[in-house]
């Protein structure tokens, strides 16, 4: 496992030219989102795709995890300003078990955060208990993260863990994996 991104460095995950390879936008219409739903983000950094995803469910929650007290504040600053107020804000480590209700969310979003997650397998393990039956796991990643994990990788780990894969956009350096937690 790698070490989370420092939170020093937060301004460059915020920096427009990440929209070169996935924007806010373009990340919430490849995820079927519905305007009341609980939407947990794992690992939202300082919060590049959390406004957009907030902005998708006006009658719903946006619940975020990160390990880092100090990239949620920074999230929190973001959406603040933004005057957004159906979020909220958990420290946790996602490669443990969630400290959040058994299938309480909708749909669970992480972007190139894996590779910074200490045991996927419970992270995944986790994710289940915390999603409703059917709901939805949408996953990101994109180079230059060092730490991108292989899609064939990603699709033999979640379905052997009780998920369905859905759909998978774009190419296999820069891909948004679905899956369906099955009942």
């Amino acid at each position: 496992m790698n070490a989370p991104f420092p939170h020093w460095m937060s301004w460059l995950l915020d920096n427009p030219l990440r929209a070169l390879f996935i924007n806010p936008q373009t990340l919430a219409d490849r995820i079927p989102i519905r305007p009341s739903d609980r939407v947990l983000e794992i690992g939202p950094g300082p919060g590049y795709f959390s406004l957009e995803l907030a902005r998708r469910i006006p009658q719903g929650h946006l619940e975020l995890v990160d390990v880092q007290p100090q990239m949620l504040e920074k999230a929190r600053r973001k959406l603040d300003d933004a005057l957004i107020k159906n979020v909220g804000f958990t420290v946790a480590d996602a490669g443990k078990p969630l400290p959040l209700l058994k299938a309480s969310f909708d749909v669970a979003v992480l972007v190139t955060v894996l590779g910074e997650v200490s045991d996927p397998g419970v992270a995944f393990d986790s994710l289940r208990d915390v999603l409703k039956p059917g709901g939805i796991l949408a996953i990101h990643e994109h180079l230059p993260d060092p730490d991108i994990i292989p899609l064939e990788w990603l699709r033999r780990v979640v379905t052997a863990r009780g998920f369905a894969e859905l759909k998978v956009s774009g190419p296999t350096w820069n891909y948004t994996a679905i899956f369906r937690r099955e009942p």
